[in-house]
């Protein structure tokens, strides 16, 4: 059934507006006050039907989105956080505290599922607009310090390997005909060096690394003769 937004003008007797309770300078209560929500409510509610079970308000699931991406919390965490946070619960439109979870975490999935790509880039394109001009830098400075890097660090086995790989290469390109390639005992060494760090197998990583220096040297030596001769 399509969700319908709650509006409660009246005060309560017995407890206090939630507005009222938090600092009106904190940036979400800010940031709630700013977004058009009633955009939502008018592009989201023809994914709904007339009947079946009331479904969660549109500004409640959207709200929720929102601080995940905003938070950098997961479905199950934003969920949680939002019962812990008054300020979450004023984002997501409550006019009173509500000490109960606001729905499961794989409502979440389900509301994305149905309101399909097209209605989750339409929330988030909203929330860059919000930042106006700030949001359009053509330049942006990212801090990749402690970010994980895509490389491999150049041990010795590494590089006796990248070796042979290209003395494989010269000899093709000078059609030099090798007494031995080495193919399958390079594969062999190769496993041995990831254990090199295992206390009972770091003997055989060892052996290893000696051995590709020595075919290194065998390969070196091979194609040096062959070019004499031509």
């Amino acid at each position: 059934m399509l969700p319908q937004t709650p509006k409660n003008t009246q005060p309560n007797l017995f407890h206090s507006q939630l507005r009222d309770m938090l600092d009106s300078n904190d940036p979400l209560i800010a940031l709630a006050d700013t977004i058009n929500w009633e955009f939502f409510d008018e592009s989201f509610a023809k994914y709904y039907s007339d009947e079946g079970r009331p479904a969660k308000p549109i500004r409640l699931m959207v709200g929720l989105l929102l601080l995940k991406q905003l938070e950098n919390l997961s479905d199950e965490n934003v969920v949680l956080q939002w019962k812990r946070n008054p300020y979450y619960q004023y984002f997501c439109g409550m006019t009173e505290y509500v000490p109960a979870l606001p729905c499961d975490a794989t409502e979440l999935v389900k509301f994305r599922q149905r309101i399909g790509t097209e209605g989750v880039e339409s929330i988030f394109a909203m929330s860059v607009a919000l930042h106006g001009k700030d949001a359009q830098e053509k330049q942006v400075i990212i801090d990749t310090t402690v970010q994980e890097k895509n490389i491999t660090y150049p041990t010795d086995g590494k590089l006796a390997i990248k070796m042979i790989h290209h003395l494989h290469n010269i000899a093709k390109e000078e059609c030099i005909q090798l007494r031995r390639t080495y193919v399958k005992e390079i594969k062999g060494h190769r496993i041995s060096l990831r254990f090199f760090r295992h206390p009972k197998k770091i003997k055989k990583a060892r052996a290893a690394m000696k051995k590709l220096g020595t075919i290194v040297g065998i390969l070196i030596r091979d194609i040096s003769r062959n070019l004499d001769e031509a």
